[in-house]
């Protein structure tokens, strides 16, 4: 039993760029780094800047929430980044999010490069013993692939070079997840390119309601047709769908209709009684604000 813990331990603690893991950034952090490449200088082709998130105990699984500029310098293939700005920066976040450490680092711009090498040193000392994760935004394919152009790195020494900055980019996993709440804002950014002003304004709640349960009941059709066809011999069956839909269907609780109308019912009633009560409430605190105003007057 010894000697299994003391190889676990060596395992876990030694080259941990070995160990496959994946990657996970969130949409706030493509805004910033997109948002950072449009506000940059005429003569730079290309930002960086800082990631930082949560890195699970055993280093398998990289979540992106955030990122940050950085002041950089560029001369021939060399790179030279602002150290004061960077741990200035960093502090300050950390004062914010207290639990979101430094990843690594991303570029907008041009792919991977030799002259990257030396920032990917950098931020070793920050995320030791973990090996730093670069991440490449391409702007031109930016709308042009269903990834956006984004791409993500991991590096791993070359040979038995003891110099920082030998090493070797091994692309690893990554996808962008977002939270419902994120979902919603970029629904609602997305529905603006239908316009031709690009601008997109709030809905309300029952809008937000409507919208809500026509996608259910399309998700619901489409489900209806594909287990129809697959009884029907039409389409080749596939084990993981079934067995989602079975986990699915299983979660939802079994309620008569005449009951779940009735109780649908009863919970839009006190929504609009809620709605009401705020427009009332609205309407008096802007009525009595004019009449205050009358009589300062």
């Amino acid at each position: 039993m010894a000697n299994k813990l003391d190889t676990l331990t060596v395992n876990l603690s030694s080259a941990p760029y070995q160990r496959a893991f994946t990657t996970s950034t969130s949409p706030v952090v493509l805004f910033s780094v997109l948002d950072h490449y449009l506000r940059r200088d005429d003569p730079q082709t290309k930002v960086i800047g800082a990631l930082l998130g949560v890195r699970s105990s055993d280093g398998t699984e990289v979540e992106i929430r955030n990122a940050f500029a950085l002041i950089h310098t560029s001369e021939k293939d060399e790179i030279t980044v602002d150290r004061e700005h960077y741990r200035s920066m960093y502090e300050l976040h950390q004062r914010v999010n207290p639990e979101e450490i430094i990843l690594g680092w991303y570029t907008a711009g041009p792919n991977l490069t030799a002259a990257c090498t030396p920032v990917h040193a950098f931020f070793a000392e920050d995320v030791a013993p973990f090996q730093p994760i670069h991440v490449t935004i391409d702007t031109d394919a930016l709308f042009k692939t269903a990834d956006m152009g984004l791409r993500a790195y991991a590096s791993a020494p070359v040979g038995f070079s003891t110099k920082p900055g030998d090493c070797l980019f091994l692309s690893v996993p990554c996808e962008v997840k977002y939270l419902d709440a994120e979902r919603s804002g970029l629904d609602m950014l997305s529905s603006a390119k239908t316009n031709e002003n690009r601008t997109a304004s709030l809905i309300s709640d029952m809008d937000h309601l409507e919208i809500a349960i026509a996608k259910l009941q399309e998700m619901l059709e489409r489900i209806s047709k594909y287990v129809d066809s697959v009884v029907e011999g039409g389409v080749e069956p596939n084990n993981a769908i079934g067995r989602y839909i079975m986990d699915t269907v299983s979660v939802v609780p079994k309620i008569d209709s005449t009951a779940f109308e009735k109780m649908f019912n009863s919970h839009l009633q006190d929504l609009l009684m809620v709605v009401y009560l705020a427009n009332m409430t609205r309407t008096q605190l802007s009525v009595a604000e004019r009449l205050q105003l009358l009589v300062a007057n």
